[in-house]
């Protein structure tokens, strides 16, 4: 048994399918399908129930499986812990960042970075928070940007900065001269983004939603995207806030955007968790996203 086998057996378990797994692993179906049956010779178990459409894990499987994402987590522990020793600023950081966020923060800190730290390598993964979170718990990734707190003992945070939201309008909006918009003239019109984005509910609570159910208007649209809700909005189907590090991209799709009144905004965090070997690469990307906000978006008045 060596770890490339373990690595098989996750594979399978998360692909529930021999040639899925086999293409994550960079290998050829036939050498993953060998090895997985030499790991359960070897243990003399079955770890597998194999049908013509799908692949389950056996009771016993399920066990093993754990263990072995255990000692997987353990191993690239022990290559972290030798890489930080040798140069904790050289090699790849595992980010995770959220959908309304990483499309305009990280154009603004990918070139910055690799001019100031040319040895480390950002792998970025974009998903939501849920999914994020349960990745840094399980190794998976190293850091994540987040809009929200996780609320997870286990997970370490730190403010990075507050972004402000915009209130994003049709032009023909009645309120779209206005220097100002007030939050709460905008709930019954509001767009917001599908279940499982954060921006929703944070829209939702500025517009004075925090605790009730979406309307019956909010529920018949189901943007997954910020671009896919600013062209609703363009079209005339409603207003939406925005945050303003989109504002640059998202502001020229036939909308007008507003400062609202309440100066609603939400909180960019850096979340890790407290054992991660390298604190000095996360440093780093602190460093840079706080140089390029401080840059881009205004300072907040008093």
């Amino acid at each position: 048994m060596n770890l490339q086998d373990l690595r098989y057996l996750v594979a399978v378990a998360e692909q529930r399918h021999f040639g899925r797994a086999a293409e994550a692993c960079n290998v050829s179906q036939p050498t993953l399908s060998s090895q997985i049956r030499k790991l359960e010779v070897e243990l003399g178990v079955t770890l597998f129930e194999r049908t013509n459409k799908r692949v389950e894990l056996t009771p016993i499987g399920s066990r093993i499986l754990a263990h072995a994402q255990r000692a997987l987590d353990e191993a690239a522990q022990m290559e972290a812990v030798a890489q930080s020793a040798r140069d904790p600023l050289v090699g790849p950081l595992r980010l995770g960042v959220i959908p309304t966020l990483a499309p305009y923060l990280m154009p603004l800190i990918l070139a910055p970075l690799r001019a100031s730290y040319p040895g480390l390598t950002i792998e970025l993964w974009e998903d939501q928070t849920r999914a994020l979170i349960e990745g840094l718990r399980k190794h998976r990734l190293d850091a994540l940007l987040l809009a929200t707190a996780t609320e997870a003992p286990e997970i370490t945070e730190i403010a990075l900065f507050r972004e402000p939201l915009l209130a994003a309008l049709p032009l023909q909006h009645s309120s779209a001269s206005a220097q100002v918009v007030s939050e709460d003239a905008l709930k019954d019109e509001l767009l917001v983004l599908a279940e499982g984005h954060c921006l929703a509910n944070q829209a939702l609570a500025a517009c004075g939603s925090k605790h009730g159910p979406r309307s019956a208007f909010q529920g018949s649209m189901q943007a997954a995207t910020l671009e896919t809700l600013v062209n609703l909005v363009a079209a005339g189907y409603g207003v939406t806030l925005i945050p303003a590090l989109a504002a640059d991209s998202l502001g020229t799709r036939g909308i007008a955007l507003r400062p609202l009144a309440g100066r609603s905004a939400r909180t960019i965090r850096l979340a890790s968790r407290p054992t991660f070997p390298r604190p000095q690469a996360l440093r780093a990307l602190e460093k840079i996203i706080r140089n390029a906000v401080g840059s881009t978006l205004p300072a907040e008045q008093p």
